[in-house]
């Protein structure tokens, strides 16, 4: 009985290992596969590399072909510019005209200063420029002052309302401008040469010009004086913030 069982069992056995050997597969060696990933990733090193030497080099594009078609700025002029505009004319058209190779005329129709675009025009930011010169003397600045947006590339205009600050009315309004002004416009003018910048006050509008850093120092001045600090410490505090600004340059 127990010859007859055994051959049985045998065959089990030798039934299930070929079961167990067609259910394991055999499994490829880590190393070839990380052999062929390097291989791989040199062959795309390579053409990366080959690319950038292949990659083309042009030479720098001139104005001329930069330059699109003729463009046109419109600066409008409140009435009471007209003639500080008309006595102004020639120190205004000169350095539009000579300098920055434009075209500039008055629209008596429409009271704007338009200024264009020519062959003659050279430099890209030419327009920009010149369109800032002229708002900024509409704005009030002296030309002699809104020259300096032509000849330096890192002045900017900024304008804001006292009311933006404070919402002030009445006598604490006209207040607030005397602040900002002073006795004989000394408040003003201290501001000014210690900031390095100019200001105008045109009724509640104020409009600064100068560098970014000095904009900030003289707007933050500016906004205490409304606020209702008294002007000795304003002083104080924007000397201080000179004198920082001057040890860091």
């Amino acid at each position: 009985m127990d010859t007859e069982k055994t051959p049985t069992v045998a065959a089990e056995v030798t039934g299930e290992s070929k079961d167990g050997a067609e259910a394991f597969t055999k499994v490829k060696s880590k190393k070839k596969n990380q052999k062929r990933k390097r291989e791989q990733d040199g062959v795309d090193m390579d053409t990366e590399e080959s690319v950038a030497i292949k990659r083309p080099q042009f030479p720098p594009i001139s104005g001329d072909k930069l330059r699109g078609p003729d463009e046109m700025r419109k600066i409008p002029v409140p009435a009471h510019r007209y003639t500080p505009l008309k006595e102004n004319w020639l120190k205004i058209f000169t350095p539009i005209v000579e300098n920055l190779q434009l075209q500039v005329r008055f629209n008596l129709k429409t009271r704007n200063v338009e200024i264009k675009t020519c062959k003659e025009t050279q430099e890209i930011s030419a327009l920009t420029k010149a369109a800032d010169f002229v708002k900024a003397f509409i704005l009030g600045f002296q030309v002699e002052d809104a020259m300096a947006l032509i000849r330096l590339d890192e002045l900017f205009l900024e304008s804001f309302d006292v009311t933006d600050v404070k919402p002030l009315k009445g006598d604490h309004l006209s207040r607030a401008i005397g602040r900002i002004a002073g006795k004989g416009g000394k408040t003003k003018f201290t501001i000014e040469n210690v900031t390095k910048t100019r200001i105008v006050l045109a009724e509640t509008k104020i409009h600064i010009l100068g560098s970014f850093q000095n904009i900030k120092m003289a707007r933050t001045a500016i906004c205490n004086l409304i606020l209702g600090s008294p002007p000795s410490k304003v002083y104080g505090n924007i000397r201080a913030v000179a004198s920082r600004t001057a040890e860091r340059f």
